[in-house]
C-alpha cells in the first residue's frame, strides 16, 4: 500500500488545479490520468476548438479581402487544417507546461483508477490510500437515443480533431456552444453546414434574444439553422448520412453530435466505496464533498456548472476546504456566480439571470440594452454587430447580463464582479473606463439606466426645487 496526502483521479481543469496547488502547499500528491494531462478541455475540447475557430476566421478574412480584389491565400480544399490544430495542442503540452506538476507523483496512461473501498484506490495493479481523494473524471459526449444513430459513423469532440480533411457537407446535432462554434468554423473553411436543434433557440442556456441574434449571423454566413426540430432517425447509405427530422431530410458526408455531456462514473466502481451518485453526477455538498467526507468530487463529474473555469474554481475551493481547520462559509460553491461564453463571431456571453429566468422568479425588473452600433469604436473596428442587455431594477441591482458581440467574453467579467460583490449600475457608471475601450460599452449601458431613472416627474421636480 502506497500512502499519500492527496490522490487526484483525472487531470482535467479540476484535477490540475488540485494537483498544482496541493503540491505547491507541500502536500504529497498522486495524480492519476488515463489519457493525457489537460483532459478533454485542453486536448479535444475548448482549446483545439479555439484554434480551429482562429483558422476559420483567418480564412474568412482572406475570402472577404478577395471580394475587394486584394490578393489573399485561402484554405485549399483537401488540405488538413486540423494538422495545425494538433500541432498547436502538441506545442502546449511541452516541458514548460508540465513544470507546474514536477512535484506531483504522476500516473499517466496506465488505465482507469477505481475504488476498492472508501480509503483505497487501485490503478495498474497498485494500491494507494490518502487523507483526501479527489474525483475529477469529467464528462464524455452524450449520444442521444435516436434511431439509427448508434450505427452511423459519427463525430464528437473526442474524434473531431482527428479529421484529415474537411467534409463537403456536415450535419450538426445540437445548438449549444460546441454545435454553434463548429458550425461557424467548418462553414468558414468551405463546408456546407446544417445545424438541427430541438430547442427553440440557439444556446438554450442563455438569453433567447442573444440566441436569435447569433442565429441570424450564422444564417447570413450560409449555415442552415433548424430550431425546434426533432430528429426521428439517422441512416447511412452509400457513404451518405441521412438525418430525418419531423420537417426535412438532411444529407451529409459527416455528422457531428453535440447534444450535451454525461459524467464518467462507471470505471470508478463507486459502489465499492459506497459513494452516492445519480446519472447526472456524483452527489456533493457545497464544499464538493461526497457522502464520504474524505472524498471530494469536483468539476463536471458532479453535474454542477459544466464549464472548465467552474471546474478549476471548484478544485481550488475544495482543496482550500480540505486544508482549513474549520468549515469556511466563503468556500461554498454557491457563493460564486458563474459566467460563460461562446466563442463564435460574434461572441455570446452570459452571467446571472436571463430575462426569462427573471420573469419566472417574479422579479420586478427592467431591461437596459445598448447596441454595439451606437458606439464609435465598434463601428470603426468594423464590428458593429451585437448588444449588451442588462437585467436590473430601479435601484440598479444587477440580476444578469447577456452580451452578443465583439469581445463579449471579456466584457462579461465586469458584470460578474458586479453580481458577485453586489455592485450596482450606479457603481458601474461612476467607475472611469478608458476611452475608447470596448469596456466603455459597459459604462454606457449603465448611463442609459441612469437616464431612465432620471426620467421621472418626481425627480425632475426635486432637481428644480434644489437648483
Amino acid at each position: 500500500m502506497i500512502k499519500k496526502d492527496i490522490i487526484v483521479i483525472g487531470m482535467g481543469p479540476a484535477g490540475m488545479a488540485v494537483s498544482a496547488m496541493g503540491s505547491a502547499m507541500g502536500l504529497n500528491v498522486l495524480a492519476i490520468e488515463k489519457h493525457k494531462i489537460g483532459g478533454e478541455c485542453l486536448n479535444v475540447g475548448c482549446i483545439p476548438s479555439k484554434a480551429l475557430l482562429k483558422a476559420a476566421e483567418a480564412n474568412n478574412i482572406a475570402k472577404n479581402l478577395q471580394l475587394y480584389g486584394i490578393k489573399a491565400d485561402l484554405y485549399e480544399r483537401g488540405k488538413d487544417p486540423m494538422a495545425t490544430v494538433r500541432e498547436k495542442i502538441s506545442g502546449i503540452n511541452n516541458k514548460k507546461f508540465m513544470k507546474v506538476f514536477e512535484k506531483v507523483d504522476l500516473v499517466i496512461g496506465k488505465g482507469d483508477a477505481h475504488f476498492l473501498d472508501d480509503r483505497v484506490v487501485e490503478v495498474d495493479g497498485k494500491k494507494y490510500s490518502a487523507k483526501a481523494i479527489y474525483i475529477a473524471t469529467g464528462t464524455q459526449p452524450f449520444i442521444p437515443p435516436i434511431s439509427g444513430l448508434a450505427d452511423v459513423p459519427k463525430l464528437t469532440n473526442v474524434n473531431l480533431f482527428e479529421l484529415e480533411k474537411m467534409p463537403e457537407r456536415l450535419t450538426i446535432i445540437g445548438g449549444g456552444a460546441i454545435g454553434t462554434e463548429m458550425a461557424q468554423a467548418f462553414s468558414r473553411l468551405g463546408t456546407k453546414v446544417n445545424l438541427v436543434h430541438q430547442d427553440a433557440h440557439l444556446i438554450p442556456l442563455g438569453d433567447a434574444e442573444a440566441g436569435k441574434y447569433l442565429e441570424d449571423c450564422l444564417v447570413n454566413e450560409g449555415i442552415g439553422v433548424f430550431n425546434s426540430e426533432k430528429i426521428s432517425k439517422v441512416e447511412y447509405k452509400d457513404g451518405v448520412i441521412f438525418t430525418h427530422t419531423d420537417q426535412r431530410i438532411l444529407e451529409s458526408d459527416e455528422i457531428l453530435v453535440a447534444t450535451g455531456r454525461k459524467p464518467v462514473l462507471e470505471p470508478l466502481k463507486l459502489d465499492n466505496a459506497k459513494i452516492n451518485y445519480t446519472p447526472k453526477g456524483i452527489i456533493v455538498d457545497e464544499y464538493g464533498r461526497t457522502n464520504k467526507k474524505n472524498i471530494y468530487a469536483i468539476g463536471d463529474c458532479n453535474g454542477h456548472n459544466l464549464f472548465s473555469h467552474a471546474a478549476m474554481h471548484q478544485g481550488m475551493l475544495s482543496l482550500m476546504h480540505f486544508v482549513s481547520p474549520v468549515n469556511m462559509p466563503k468556500l461554498k460553491r454557491s457563493n460564486y456566480v458563474v459566467p460563460w461564453s461562446v466563442f463564435t463571431k460574434p461572441e455570446v456571453a452570459q452571467v446571472g439571470l436571463t430575462e426569462k429566468e427573471a420573469q419566472a422568479k417574479g422579479l420586478k425588473y427592467q431591461v437596459v440594452k445598448k447596441e454595439y452600433k451606437s458606439y464609435g469604436r465598434t463601428v470603426a473596428d468594423g464590428h458593429p454587430e451585437g448588444f449588451i442587455k442588462i437585467i436590473t431594477n430601479k435601484r440598479g441591482t444587477v440580476y444578469g447580463a447577456s452580451i452578443v458581440g465583439d469581445a463579449a467574453s471579456e466584457l462579461i467579467h465586469e458584470w460578474t464582479m458586479a453580481i458577485q460583490y453586489k455592485k450596482s449600475m450606479f457603481d458601474i457608471m461612476m467607475m472611469m473606463h478608458s476611452f475608447p475601450s470596448l469596456s466603455m460599452l459597459n459604462k454606457m449601458v449603465a448611463e442609459d439606466w441612469m437616464m431612465k431613472v432620471m426620467d421621472s416627474d418626481f425627480i425632475k421636480k426635486g432637481i428644480k426645487l434644489f437648483t
